[in-house]
């Protein structure tokens, strides 16, 4: 790659530098996974030593990886080939798209032993992502630039994490391994691949920083130790940006830069200095790695101050320690969890529905009773800080899910069970707070997704919410301690939410139609009644004639217009008609007598006639009234002038209104309104897709998705999550709601950290009073 041109000032692709870059990539990945898969022999039968009655097991793998080994190292080839073919059509694909592919390919549930897979292969990409982080993110942006300035994640990034962690899945999905076997397998690349790794991403970035590709960006920080304060784990998320760290929460750049001028504060009033981090997590708040482990230390932090704030103001001497009681250890902890998860109190239940009361307090007091079915004294026994933490975490999380999100009923009931299973989690793995793509937090995502807003209005509604108890079932049913339940019930909800979205999508086109028929319908009419007014607007004509123009004719030129739009021959036809029958009329006036009246324009009329509804015979009767009435007016005998003969009811055609929902009231006409222009002209070029949030009378919040956009008038067509109408709106309406406060954009994270955000908000940081002197 040395003697490639500086493209430093040359943005765009450069498909020269992709193959290079897959070449310095993709083979050594290849070459460093065949060498760590020649070295899983040896551990195999060290494993197999040690396996006892499952000793048999191990050396049919070791067999079975001797005899398949080109088709592994070929599949692994093969997967990383793909992504990357991907990202040079400039359409990177995401690594989680091999597996819904593969589901759709077999058409049958995924089985518990390939769930178990996913999730190890899953663990072996986060290994990847935190011993790789800073490299990562600077070759995401890198391989972007050069690919057609394309946003790469993790997830996009061809030899990303998550993409070597599918091709080692892709790689073994042949094999003949015992499900046990088949994770210590996919354990074994985590030691034996995952160094290579490191050094083949270092070099790929060295080679791409040397040839001019966004040589601004940082270079690599040594390793001499993860981020060990607050404002180090600032400068990591500042520099890393959007794509760095993928197991990132959305909130949690808001949160250190927040807590990194907590941290300056508390320093400057302390005596000394302080010692790496907060220097007061409990034991067990160093083992998530860099930034993560910075950003638990800052949770618990947060949370004392939190209570230290409450007590002081409450009881200054309720938090004294009582030498008698001692922490509950976890497996007590555990144990009281699972009790109250599968026999849930009253007051709990009650605390789920009722708004006003702290779940978090309500969770501590029923683990503390709760303890005496373990034969454990209330009184002698406390909750360990990090246990607390996570009751308060959890706790806090629901209470902001719950009150934020449109979760009533049935839905709230749903979602509330889900409180102790998760502070079961918390206990077991703090990463989920600050891990994105952690299990628990994307099932809790597809379930708030699937009861937010979901009242059960329709046959689709209900059958999504009795599916969503099935999930909530099963896992309070089955979660014990392992997390890979989670994992298989957010695959499986997730194929069943796939469904469900794609019946939202017609819902949504079908609002989309019955909103470019009524506009069509509009304008046939606006045009009809413009004709018709044109023709007949301060001049007097006979009841007939005015009776065949505005009912027969009126319905005929809407329809026609309709079928054939504003150009068509039909339309010319129809207007020349009517200025034929009005200039036959004139003639009358002028009292001319003997002629022929409509003659030339009978086989129009009786076709007209015929249009809505009326046999031959009527419309050959209606026509002669016409005939008639005329020649009453060239005789100046109106008593001899005829009246139309009944007419079937005309009544044009109305569009199919959805009845589910009643569209948003706006304001009024866009004369009146005020707004700002440049407003309006930001709703104008808004994309297709956008959400925005709609605000009404009564402060509710539903959120509304642009679907459509008129190309008649101009007005955009909102639905909501179900895809059903709710609000259409010219740009000046809407700019007019954004100044009535009633319209805002749209906050696009998910439940979980949108509830985390919350939980932020309403823990405001106190700063620690000065030491005395």
């Amino acid at each position: 790659m040395s003697n490639v041109l500086n493209i430093a000032d040359r943005p765009g692709r450069d498909t020269r530098l992709l193959e290079q870059a897959r070449d310095a990539s993709v083979p050594p990945l290849v070459d460093a996974f065949a060498v760590a898969l020649g070295r899983f022999d040896d551990a195999l039968f060290d494993r197999a030593e040690r396996a006892g009655p499952s000793q048999m097991a191990f050396l049919d793998a070791m067999r079975e990886l001797r005899r398949r080994r080109e088709d592994i190292i070929g599949r692994f080839r093969g997967q990383l080939q793909r992504s990357w073919k991907a990202l040079e059509a400039g359409q990177p694909s995401p690594a989680e798209r091999v597996f819904l592919e593969s589901a759709d390919d077999t058409l049958s549930l995924v089985s518990e032993q390939e769930l178990e897979s996913r999730l190890a292969v899953r663990n072996l990409a986060s290994v990847i992502q935190r011993e790789c982080k800073p490299v990562l993110g600077r070759l995401d942006r890198r391989l972007g630039w050069i690919a057609g300035d394309i946003t790469l994640d993790s997830d996009l990034n061809p030899i990303g994490p998550e993409h070597i962690g599918v091709a080692v899945h892709q790689a073994f999905v042949a094999c003949d391994l015992a499900p046990d076997v088949r994770l210590v397998v996919i354990k074994l690349c985590e030691r034996d691949l995952v160094p290579a790794i490191a050094r083949i991403y270092a070099s790929l970035d060295q080679r791409l920083m040397q040839v001019g590709v966004m040589p601004e960006l940082p270079a690599r920080r040594p390793p001499a130790a993860a981020a060990s304060s607050v404002g180090e784990a600032v400068q990591d998320l500042d520099a890393a940006g959007e794509g760095e760290e993928p197991g990132a929460p959305a909130w949690a750049a808001r949160f250190l830069n927040r807590m990194a001028g907590v941290s300056r504060g508390l320093q400057a009033t302390q005596a000394a200095p302080a010692a790496a981090g907060f220097g007061d997590a409990p034991a067990g708040y160093g083992s998530a790695p860099g930034a993560q482990g910075v950003l638990l230390e800052a949770l618990h932090h947060l949370l004392q101050e939190s209570r230290r704030g409450r007590d002081a103001a409450d009881a200054p001497e309720a938090r004294a320690v009582d030498p008698r009681q001692r922490d509950l250890s976890q497996r007590e902890m555990l144990s009281v969890l699972s009790l109250l998860q599968a026999s849930p109190s009253a007051t709990l239940r009650a605390a789920i529905g009722d708004t006003g009361e702290s779940l978090s307090q309500r969770l501590k007091n029923e683990v503390l009773s709760s303890a005496t079915q373990l034969g454990v004294d209330p009184s002698q026994a406390r909750l360990a800080p990090v246990d607390e933490d996570a009751i308060d975490l959890v706790g806090m999380l629901f209470d902001v899910m719950l009150d934020e999100r449109d979760l009533e009923g049935r839905p709230r009931e749903l979602i509330g069970r889900l409180v102790v299973p998760f502070v079961k989690v918390a206990l077991l793995d703090r990463r989920m707070f600050v891990q994105k793509t952690h299990p628990a937090r994307r099932l809790l995502n597809v379930l708030a997704e699937a009861c937010e807003g979901n009242n059960g209005e329709s046959a689709a509604e209900r059958t999504l919410l009795t599916k969503v108890e099935e999930v909530v079932d099963r896992l309070v049913a089955e979660f014990n301690e392992n997390l890979a339940i989670f994992l298989t019930l957010e695959e499986e909800f997730r194929a069943f939410l796939e469904q469900h979205r794609r019946r939202i999508e017609i819902a949504e086109r079908r609002a989309a139609e019955i909103q470019r028929g009524q506009e069509r319908l509009e304008a046939a009419r606006a045009r009809m009644t413009s004709e018709l007014d044109e023709r007949l607007a301060d001049r007097r004509v006979p009841q007939a004639i005015e009776d065949f123009l505005r009912q027969p004719w009126a319905h005929h030129v809407t329809m026609t217009v309709l079928r054939e739009g504003d150009e068509g021959d039909g339309l010319r036809e129809s207007l020349a008609l009517a200025d034929g029958v009005l200039e036959e009329l004139t003639e009358a006036q002028r009292h001319v007598v003997g002629k022929p009246w409509l003659q030339a324009w009978r086989p129009q009329m009786l076709k007209v006639f015929a249009s809505v509804g009326m046999n031959q015979d009527a419309a050959a009767g209606a026509v002669d009234a016409l005939h008639d009435t005329l020649q009453a007016v060239a005789a100046a005998r109106p008593d001899l002038e005829k009246a139309l003969p009944e007419l079937p009811q005309v009544v044009l055609p109305k569009p199919v209104v959805d009845e589910e929902t009643t569209p948003i009231q706006l304001v009024a006409g866009a004369d009146t309104l005020d707004f700002d222009h440049s407003d309006a002209d930001h709703f104008r070029g808004l994309p297709i897709g956008t959400w925005l949030d709609f605000i009404d009378k009564d402060n509710k919040v539903q959120a509304g998705k642009l679907s459509w956009v008129s190309p008649i008038s101009s007005r955009l067509l909102f639905v909501n999550r179900r895809g059903v109408r709710f609000c259409v709106a010219s740009p000046e309406e809407l700019a007019a709601m954004v100044r009535l406060g009633r319209l805002r954009t749209h906050q696009s994270e998910d439940a979980f950290d949108s509830a985390m955000q919350g939980v932020i908000e309403r823990l405001e940081p106190v700063p620690s009073a000065a030491a005395p002197a």
